[in-house]
């Protein structure tokens, strides 16, 4: 079979309906995924579905794939990726979620666990190779049963998360999948909930669903300074990440989140190892080693995250694209829903939770730029930087993806994005100059590799 190399990303296949992911490729990857799951002593798979319009179609015809390769499967219905992460490690092992995430509207993908893991890199590529060569078996004993598990998971949160008082919030799901079941489950918590965009809706007719993007923040900002909430929620389209903004408008982006999150985790985890990318604040690792904990810097995707963290027995990790991990008290699956219930519990214990937010450790830095490539180009140009780059005491190289460059007061990053042809910067300064300094000085780096370079934001 015929399919479009391009949707098969490092982390999940992804790509435009019908142009080069349809009901076809669907069937196709049900099949190919249930063979591979059945080849490793799996037998069901759930399968979960976002509010995209594409959605239901794409999903009936992985479920076909699943059941001809002989699985039975748990299909859950529309529910948040988390929710279908969720099934798959209470009901059985194995899942996909049909979901596009963040990206625009005309979008889909599936993302994947088998046996326990999250599936990336070579297992995808496996996977594709599998769909082009037509290398499914075919099997007899498929079956299709219909689980509702909004229930057990609101059960299995409010049974844990305990808030010391009532909160008043705001939760923006920006049409998104979360919608359906948020808003309810923070009630659930004890909360009062001022509710933004929770019908679910394809179209995303108020504003895209990505909450790392401050100007999708703006109604969230908007209805703090009317109201007399505490704070802000906001979610992205399939309900796996989470923004934060306090009441003054100030948005807490996910590494002085894992602060927080660190802080509490290690009083009940003494000397626990704590994940992050290497995108986050260099203030992240020094309030870690404060709390007790032991931080360790790694590669930016959450297949990569949770599999560090599973070899380390890591009790925390995160994102600073917002994917949050708990495996303390949890199942170590990027939950926005649940990373939004923990810091509730956190801050409900505080008189002002905007003020505690606000008083996390802070520098200046830039939003996350984009450098525009061709196909390929990026991991090539950062291999030549690697060989280049010479640092100089006090600094200090990282090569563990990409190049970070740190120093006393800041750091600067360039790295080759895993799911789109572009590089990626970020940089970081305790002070407005030294932001400035590393800035110009990791620019002048890039130059010497690719001397057109046009930096720009980062787009969704």
């Amino acid at each position: 079979m015929q399919v479009a190399a391009s949707i098969f990303k490092a982390y999940d296949i992804r790509g435009v309906v019908p142009a080069t992911l349809d009901e076809s490729v669907a069937e196709a990857l049900g099949h190919a995924f249930g063979t591979v799951a059945r080849q490793q002593g799996e037998t069901a798979v759930a399968v979960g579905r976002d509010g995209r319009l594409s959605g239901p179609a794409l999903s009936a015809a992985l479920i076909r794939g699943l059941v001809r390769a002989g699985i039975d499967v748990i299909d859950v219905g529309m529910v948040t990726t988390p929710m279908l992460y969720f099934a798959a490690s209470t009901l059985c092992r194995s899942g996909i979620q049909v979901t596009g995430s963040h990206n625009p509207k005309d979008y889909n993908g599936f993302k994947m666990v088998l046996a326990g893991r999250a599936i990336f890199g070579d297992d995808i590529q496996a996977l594709r190779r599998l769909i082009e060569q037509d290398g499914g078996a075919d099997a007899e004993g498929g079956r299709v049963r219909h689980v509702n598990v909004a229930g057990p998971y609101r059960d299995r949160i409010t049974g844990d998360v305990k808030l010391a008082r009532p909160m008043k919030i705001v939760v923006d799901c920006g049409n998104g999948v979360a919608g359906a079941s948020a808003p309810a489950l923070f009630r659930a918590l004890g909360c009062e909930v001022i509710e933004l965009f929770s019908e679910v809706d394809g179209e995303f007719p108020n504003h895209h669903p990505d909450p790392s993007k401050p100007e999708n923040l703006q109604d969230l900002i908007r209805t703090l300074a009317a109201t007399d909430a505490e704070l802000g929620l906001a979610f992205d389209g399939d309900g796996d990440r989470l923004g934060i903004v306090t009441r003054s408008g100030q948005n807490i982006y996910p590494d002085r989140q894992m602060i927080l999150f660190s802080r509490d985790v290690l009083s009940r985890v003494p000397g626990g190892d704590i994940v992050f990318d290497v995108k986050c604040s260099q203030r992240l690792g020094p309030a870690i080693e404060a709390a007790g904990g032991t931080p360790h810097i790694y590669k930016t995707g959450h297949s990569l995250i949770k599999a560090r963290m599973k070899e380390l027995g890591s009790p925390l990790g995160g994102e600073m694209s917002g994917h949050i991990f708990f495996q303390e008290r949890w199942f170590g699956f990027d939950d926005g829903t649940y990373a939004g219930a923990r810091l509730l519990e956190i801050l409900s214990r505080e008189q002002d939770a905007s003020a505690t937010l606000e008083a996390l450790p802070t520098s200046y830095s830039t939003p996350e730029l984009n450098v525009t490539c061709t196909e390929g180009e990026p991991h090539a140009l950062v291999a030549r930087l690697i060989e280049q780059v010479k640092v100089e005491a006090p600094a200090r190289l990282s090569t563990i993806d990409g190049v970070r460059i740190d120093w006393p007061d800041g750091f600067g990053l360039i790295r080759a994005s895993n799911t789109t042809p572009v590089l990626v910067l970020r940089f970081e300064g305790q002070t407005v100059e030294a932001l400035h300094r590393i800035e110009a000085h990791m620019l002048a780096l890039l130059r010497q590799v690719k001397p057109d370079a046009v930096v720009g934001a980062a787009a969704h």
